[in-house]
């Protein structure tokens, strides 16, 4: 079938992947540094954040097309800038989500401007959407890698005092830990990862970076560790994955990413059911061996005290 030749096409396929080498190593260094920096966007409810920073990376991105500075500074530029915004003007949820609402269409309405301006290949345009493998040059990987360094040092840096913000905020305030600071920090380190995955996945499928790993690996675990190093798994899984089935291909890669991120999050989701369930009937099983107290006794329910 003509169809199943686009999606798959392994022809050639030891030269395509001597070629494409530079996207590998790209996707790589993403879905790890994508997976872990999704540990606190479930930790901190941040999922609508992400989709908010991807239209102005979109819009910067777009930009930088279209004034010719380059697609990787101007979505930086976007996302950085989103990101503070964010950070700073929405310290609380609900304030939060509707900075992002207000900023989401103002993204798309600038990219979709610039982009419409822009007299370059159509391809150069639909890459920002979608994502392109073949764009990915030595000094591309190098700025990518060199971003994603910034990312894990700086996640690394605050990890501690960040989980703790993020899993009890009230209790850390409380405790003296500079929560909006931290906020700040979080969402710059989450605006630069932003950045440089939409280069390769595009502006519109960006969550399957940054939110699909871990939103798979707290189905399987409630350790914040666990769910960290699983969601990294996860993301470099999806990535890697995707790339090496797009390497023949004609379309992007998107589809292939999303879809074997999504085929993760199915798979954590029932074994999860499956460990829960389980979990239950020893539970049951438990209760229904303990011997029942005897009739007229009153079972002691707490330990006498001297």
């Amino acid at each position: 079938m003509d169809w199943m030749t686009r999606l798959f096409d392994f022809a050639d396929y030891g030269q395509l992947l001597a070629l494409l080498a530079n996207s590998v190593i790209a996707g790589a260094v993403l879905g790890l540094v994508g997976g872990l920096v999704a540990t606190f966007v479930m930790q901190r409810d941040l999922a609508f954040a992400v989709h908010g920073i991807s239209e102005l990376s979109f819009a910067g991105g777009a930009a930088g097309l279209l004034f010719g500075i380059g697609v990787v500074p101007g979505a930086l530029l976007g996302s950085v800038s989103a990101a503070a915004l964010i950070g700073v003007l929405g310290t609380r949820a609900r304030r939060r989500n509707s900075v992002i609402g207000v900023l989401m269409p103002f993204g798309l309405g600038l990219g979709i401007l610039f982009l419409s301006l822009y007299p370059g290949r159509t391809a150069n345009k639909f890459g920002l959407l979608t994502g392109q493998i073949v764009a990915v040059d030595d000094p591309q990987l190098g700025v990518l890698i060199a971003i994603c360094a910034v990312v894990v040092v700086g996640l690394l840096a605050i990890w501690r005092p960040l989980t703790f913000a993020s899993l009890d905020p009230d209790v850390a305030e409380a405790r003296g830990v500079p929560t909006a600071g931290l906020s700040l920090a979080f969402m710059l380190l989450l605006g630069l990862a932003v950045a440089v995955s939409v280069q390769v996945v595009g502006s519109l499928l960006v969550l399957s970076i940054l939110i699909t790993p871990a939103a798979a690996a707290v189905r399987l675990t409630h350790s914040p560790t666990r769910v960290a190093l699983l969601s990294m798994a996860f993301g470099f899984l999806a990535m890697v994955g995707g790339i090496l089935l797009a390497l023949g291909a004609s379309i992007p890669i998107s589809p292939y990413v999303t879809t074997i991120s999504f085929a993760i999050y199915l798979v954590a989701t029932a074994v999860g059911a499956i460990r829960q369930r389980s979990a239950r009937q020893r539970r049951a099983v438990r209760a229904a061996d303990q011997p029942a107290p005897e009739a007229g006794r009153t079972p002691v329910v707490a330990n006498e005290v001297g």
